[in-house]
């Protein structure tokens, strides 16, 4: 049994706790501690803070998900300002032995090793995900991760890619107003400047001005608060926008890969456990016109998992140093 730090960092929070792994699995994931990244200064500072509340020196092994393409001698963040340096982390953190994995990657791990019990039924067939094909991987967090899981029977391999950046193509009159009233802003829009935790603000902006309301003041999190447990209706009807979007765009990355299944993660994925069955996210996921009977036979699943980062990383660790 090794001992392992796994870490988790994204766009807003970075996430440890202590992982044993064996046999090219994770056998136990230990409590996690979340660290706001905008209060430390660097990784290096983040991992201090960490290493200071634990009763024992940290094991020098690390499992590092990044939320960044791992690419090249400087790593630098999508939506955070640190920057890392692979070539010095085992100088830095003080570990003999290190995996290093995008987000997304770690989340398809965590998607790979997981039991049905942490599979929460979308749409679709029932079904539990299939042996065979690629799952794709879809997540709304601070940003819009994408990624492949290649399942082969037994075995599998996980596939990191930046799907979140491809371009917004919107399907009504509503999301061309989206998409003009962001390119105020962007030169190009992306997905993940509607399908992430700060697109639900550019939505109900648009829907305000549509039907002639003020705008409150306020920040992301208020107005998910307000749209998830409707009491603002403007708000709660951007959540539904929102989900006919993320159907869209969640049927988009299945086509690509094939329509084997796919699994919705993110922290903002996870908050919408009960609120996706009930929305237009289904019918927007199958509407691919000569291909809707095919995208209905897809089952669509969401994690569960409290720290799919934290285990899916915990994981690749262990299939790189204990196969």
């Amino acid at each position: 049994m090794t001992q392992v730090v796994a870490v988790d960092i994204g766009g807003t929070h970075a996430r440890f706790a202590l992982a044993e792994v064996a046999g090219g699995r994770v056998q136990a994931l230990g409590e996690p501690v979340t660290l706001k990244t905008a209060e430390h200064a660097s990784f290096q500072t983040a991992w201090e803070a960490f290493a200071a509340g634990q009763p024992a020196p940290l094991p020098r092994a690390a499992a590092i998900a990044i939320a960044c393409p791992i690419k090249g001698e400087v790593l630098q963040l999508t939506n955070n300002p640190w920057i890392i340096r692979p070539s010095l982390i085992p100088e830095k953190l003080g570990v003999d032995a290190h995996v290093l994995v995008n987000d997304f990657e770690a989340v398809g791990h965590a998607v790979a090793q997981v039991g049905a019990d942490d599979l929460h039924h979308i749409c679709g067939p029932d079904v539990a995900l299939p042996d065979r094909g690629i799952v794709s991987i879809v997540g709304p967090g601070t940003g819009l991760g994408v990624g492949q899981l290649f399942r082969d029977g037994a075995a599998y391999h996980v596939i990191a890619c930046e799907g979140g950046h491809v371009d917004f193509a919107p399907l009504d009159a509503i999301e061309d107003a989206v998409l003009a009233d962001l390119r105020k802003t962007f030169r190009r829009v992306s997905v993940e400047r509607v399908v992430s935790g700060p697109g639900l603000a550019a939505i109900h902006a648009v829907l305000a001005r549509l039907e002639g309301r003020a705008i409150p003041e306020r920040d992301d999190k208020q107005l998910w608060q307000a749209a998830l447990d409707g009491s603002e209706s403007l708000a709660a009807a951007a959540l539904d926008r929102f989900c006919l979007t993320l159907g869209a765009v969640a049927g988009d990355c299945a086509l690509i890969n094939g329509p084997t299944a796919v699994v919705i993660a993110g922290g903002v994925g996870l908050r919408l456990k009960d609120h996706l069955p009930r929305s237009g996210f289904a019918e927007r996921f199958a509407a691919k016109g000569r291909f809707e009977t095919l995208m209905r036979s897809v089952p669509v699943k969401l994690i569960t998992h409290p720290q799919p980062g934290l285990l899916g990383a915990a994981a690749a660790f262990a299939r790189e140093h204990t196969s």
